[in-house]
């Protein structure tokens, strides 16, 4: 079965979304407000960059999935994706304006769809928002009935680096919807992807997705406490949490102790569901815990390099590492930025590597001297911090040689090389 899906918004989510739908088989109109993303995406050049997608889109672009900037494909869709950004407000919580823009510019031009629709939020948004906000607005609009409009909840679980991946092997698909025949049209989309679906109702597929970063983003911070405490009694944290995530009840995934987590989704998600509880009268003491100690982790770095190097001021510092993850560009949240601020105002000499994210970054401090490989950054350096776990790391070994001072600091384990320490171990 073939459907036509239109896709509002052409971030992130929403390209990886749109480019494996058409991979699927489906014909894809993803509607994004800038034109050049939309000339890429024609293009068959993903604006963005990610493990396979590349690939991807070239073979969709101009056949199953097209961009456009108007929304005049959503009169013919049999399903509408809402995948449109959620950023934080000064309090934490989501910003949701974008979310019912996106749902009366739909509803408008629903007024010409002669046929069932269903339009499913993508976008992380809090419990609620789809029945409080998307639903109303696209109704209102579109002068429709209920009976004539589905509404659904199908969070997204992709992890960047790795999304077309987990898009086409997903551990799991949520479903929450008004009505069963609106769940079983978003689970049509689906229908070639082996994966256990979970039908839900809206305002539980929606916490589904808070829910599930919240506890991932837990489970580093927890690991980070306990490699701290693990570095001042002089024991290995790797070894403690191999240990414990053997444990059947616990799992691997997510505990190893380092700088922290950042990227788009993690602080934001758990920032938003803080805000969220206090909103309506909780006390969410554990979810703010997570936040302070990703807060203060990279910090631990800089005492770390003050003890072994002194005052910092005229030092020449490497940083490795300026994405927030390996395999990507995207320094969103990336613990660079507050060890590269910290730096900076104490008056070092920075200079840094990243093999894809040295362009993002230096929008953020244009005057750090960044270089084309990690022998450059690190010549004549009197210490060197590690914050990105680039696979690529692994293989340095004589470089280090070019240092002024063998003073290295990892916040993330991948080094081979033996001579440095890690801020956890």
């Amino acid at each position: 079965m073939s459907l036509k899906i239109s896709i509002v918004g052409g971030g992130y989510v929403g390209l990886v979304t749109g480019t494996c739908f058409a991979e699927l088989g489906h014909e894809v109109t993803i509607i994004e407000i800038d034109p050049e993303k939309v000339r890429a995406i024609n293009d068959g050049k993903p604006p963005i960059f990610e493990n396979g997608l590349g690939d991807l889109l070239k073979k969709n672009a101009g056949k199953r999935l097209r961009a456009r900037t108007d929304y005049d494909s959503v009169a013919s869709a049999d399903i509408v994706f809402i995948s449109v950004g959620t950023p934080p407000k000064p309090d934490g919580s989501a910003n949701l304006s974008y979310i019912e823009s996106a749902s009366t510019s739909i509803g408008k031009v629903l007024k010409n769809n002669r046929s069932y629709c269903v339009i499913t939020v993508k976008s992380t948004v809090p419990p609620g928002t789809t029945e409080k906000i998307v639903w109303p607005a696209v109704i209102q609009a579109s002068g429709k009935t209920e009976n004539e409009i589905g509404f659904a909840m199908n969070p997204e679980f992709l992890r960047e680096g790795r999304a077309v991946e987990d898009f086409l092997h997903p551990d799991r698909i949520v479903i929450g919807c008004s009505d069963p025949r609106a769940g079983n049209r978003v689970a049509d989309v689906y229908q070639n992807i082996q994966a256990p679906i979970i039908h839900t109702g809206l305002t539980a597929a929606e916490m589904i997705k808070y829910a599930s970063n919240s506890f991932l983003a837990t489970k580093i911070s927890f690991s980070n406490e306990i490699g701290n405490l693990c570095k001042v009694l002089g024991i290995d944290v790797y070894e403690v949490m191999k240990g414990v995530g053997l444990d059947a009840r616990i799992g691997p995934l997510f505990l190893n102790a380092g700088a922290g987590f950042g990227g788009s989704c993690f602080p934001k998600d758990v920032s938003a569901l803080v805000s969220l509880a206090k909103e309506n009268g909780e006390d969410p003491v554990l979810l703010e815990s997570v936040l302070t100690v990703n807060e203060h982790q990279p910090h631990r770095m800089i005492s770390i390099v003050e003890k072994r190097v002194g005052v910092i001021k005229g030092k020449r510092i490497a940083i490795l590492g300026l994405a927030f993850k390996d395999n990507t560009d995207d320094i969103r949240d990336s613990r660079a930025i507050p060890v590269i601020q910290e730096l900076v105002e104490k008056g070092a000499c920075v200079t840094a590597y990243d093999p894809l994210a040295i362009p993002n970054m230096q929008k953020i401090f244009p005057a750090i001297e960044y270089c084309s490989t990690a022998a450059g950054a690190l010549t004549g350096a009197d210490a060197c911090l590690v914050m990105t776990e680039w696979p690529e790391f692994s293989k340095i070994d004589k470089e280090f040689g070019l240092m002024a001072h063998k003073i290295v600091i990892e916040g993330r384990r991948i080094l081979t090389w033996k001579g440095g320490e890690g801020i956890c171990w």
